[in-house]
C-alpha cells in the first residue's frame, strides 16, 4: 500500500511544488491577472489568456511552459544543447510540449504581432484624427517615455537591445513590444509582453494617477467643443471619406521609404484599415480581419506569451528591472503628453484640454474612454472623446513608427 500510496504521490505535483515554492508566487500572479481580467473587465480579452497561459506554465510534469533559447538560439533538452532552429517542428513539440511549438512557430517568428495589428487597423476609425490632424501631434509627443527609459535602462546596466525592447512598453502597444523585443532581446520577450499588456490593462488606474498629479481642476474643465464646429458641412464629410481611403495608402509608402523597419507592423496596420474604409467590396476581407482571425490571433498570443512566464523566466532582477521600467516608460508617455499640451497652451489663444495628451498611447480606445470619463466628472457636457482620438491613433502610428528606429538602429 505504501508503494501505492508513494507512486500515487509522485504522480501528483504536491512534491514539485513543495521543494520549489516559488510556483506559488506564480500562481497568486496568474490569479491576481484573471481577477483584474473577469472581475475588473481590465482589457479580458489579452489578460484572460495571459494569466491562463501563466498558470498552465507553472504545473510541472505539465510541460505547458515555454522553454526559452538563449541569444544564439541554443536551448537544453535533456542534458544536451541544441540549436532551437535546427530542430523541425515535430521535434519541438515532441520534445518541448505544445505550447513550444505554438510559441516558436507563431510568436518567436514574428508572425502573430503583424497578424494582429491587421485587426487592430480594421476596427481602428482614422475619421477623427483626420478631422483634428492639429492634434495628432501630441501622438508624438508621447513618445517621450520610450526614449527617456531607453536611455535611462542603458545607464542602469542593459544592452542598447535590451533597454530598447524594454522601452517600447511606454508606447502601450502589446503586439510592437513583441515585435522589437523579437528583433533586439528575444530572451526578454516572456517579463517585457506581461508587464507591456499588465499596463495596458491598468491604463483606467495609470492615467487618473498621472493627469491628477499634473493638471489643475481649470485645465480638465476646458470644454473642446465651445472652440471647434460642432457638425461638418457635406463637403467636409465627403472629404474625409476620400481621405480615409488615400491616407492608409499614402502612410504605408511614406513609412516604406523612411523607416523600412516599421513596414509589418504599420503595413498591416494600413492594410487592415484601408479593407474597412473601402466598403462592401472588401466586407469579406474586413470580417476576417477583424472577427475571425483577430480573435485566434489574440488567443494563441495570449496563451503563448503567458506561458513564457515561468519561475526561471520571471523571479529574477532583470524582470523586476523590466517592470520598474515598463511603469516609469508608461507614466512618462502619459506625462509627455500633457506636458506638451501645456506648452501649446501658453501660446495659444484656443486652449487645449491636457487629457488630450495624456492620450497619444497606443491603446486604443481605452486610453480615450479613460479620459472622456475624467473630463465628465469635471463638467457632464464636457465629452472630450472624438478629440482624445485624434491623438490616441497618432500614438497607435507613433509608437510603430519609434519601434521601427529603435530596430534599425540596434539590430
Amino acid at each position: 500500500m505504501e508503494d501505492i500510496f508513494g507512486k500515487l504521490y509522485e504522480m501528483t505535483a504536491f512534491s514539485n511544488i513543495i521543494a520549489d515554492p516559488q510556483f506559488l508566487i506564480m500562481y497568486a500572479i496568474a490569479f491576481i491577472l484573471l481577477y483584474l481580467g473577469i472581475k475588473k473587465r481590465y482589457e479580458p480579452l489579452l489578460l484572460v489568456p495571459i494569466a491562463f497561459g501563466v498558470l498552465l506554465a507553472n504545473f510541472p510534469g505539465g510541460e505547458m511552459g515555454v522553454t526559452q533559447a538563449d541569444e544564439n538560439g541554443m536551448i537544453m533538452i535533456n542534458g544536451t544543447l541544441q540549436n532551437i532552429w535546427d530542430m523541425s517542428l515535430p521535434e519541438i513539440a515532441h520534445q518541448l510540449g505544445i505550447m513550444n511549438f505554438l510559441y516558436y512557430l507563431l510568436i518567436k517568428t514574428g508572425f502573430l504581432p503583424p497578424i494582429i495589428f491587421m485587426g487592430v487597423g480594421a476596427l481602428t476609425d482614422f475619421g477623427p484624427m483626420l478631422r483634428n490632424l492639429r492634434l495628432s501631434i501630441f501622438g508624438a509627443a508621447a513618445q517621450l517615455g520610450i526614449f527617456t527609459v531607453l536611455i535611462v535602462a542603458i545607464l542602469m546596466g542593459f544592452t542598447p537591445q535590451e533597454a530598447a525592447s524594454l522601452s517600447i512598453i511606454g508606447g502601450a502597444d502589446g503586439p510592437t513590444a513583441i515585435f522589437t523585443t523579437i528583433k533586439l532581446a528575444p530572451h526578454l520577450l516572456g517579463p517585457i509582453a506581461i508587464a507591456a499588456y499588465s499596463y495596458m490593462a491598468l491604463v483606467p488606474v495609470i492615467i487618473p494617477l498621472v493627469v491628477n498629479l499634473l493638471c489643475t481642476k481649470k485645465e480638465l474643465s476646458i470644454n473642446m467643443k465651445e472652440q471647434e464646429k460642432l457638425y461638418p458641412s457635406k463637403l467636409e464629410i465627403k472629404n474625409i471619406r476620400v481621405l480615409k481611403i488615400v491616407f492608409p495608402i499614402v502612410v504605408t509608402t511614406v513609412v516604406a521609404i523612411f523607416v523600412p523597419s516599421a513596414v509589418p507592423l504599420i503595413g498591416m496596420l494600413m492594410f487592415g484599415n484601408l479593407v474597412k474604409e473601402i466598403g462592401s467590396d472588401t466586407s469579406r476581407l474586413f470580417d476576417a480581419a477583424s472577427n475571425s482571425i483577430m480573435n485566434t490571433a489574440t488567443i494563441f498570443l495570449g496563451l503563448s506569451v503567458g506561458a513564457t512566464m515561468t519561475t526561471d523566466a520571471f523571479l529574477n532582477w532583470t524582470t523586476i528591472g523590466i517592470v520598474v521600467g515598463g511603469f516609469l516608460a508608461f507614466a512618462l508617455s502619459i506625462s509627455g503628453g500633457i506636458l506638451f499640451v501645456k506648452v501649446v497652451n501658453l501660446f495659444s489663444k484656443k486652449k487645449i484640454n491636457p487629457l488630450i495628451g495624456a492620450t497619444g498611447l497606443s491603446a486604443v480606445p481605452m486610453a480615450s474612454r479613460v479620459a472622456n470619463e475624467i473630463a465628465l466628472k469635471y463638467d457632464q457636457k464636457n465629452h472630450v472623446l472624438q478629440y482624445c482620438m485624434a491623438s490616441n491613433i497618432s500614438g497607435v502610428i507613433g509608437s510603430a513608427v519609434a519601434a521601427g528606429v529603435l530596430i534599425s538602429f540596434l539590430s
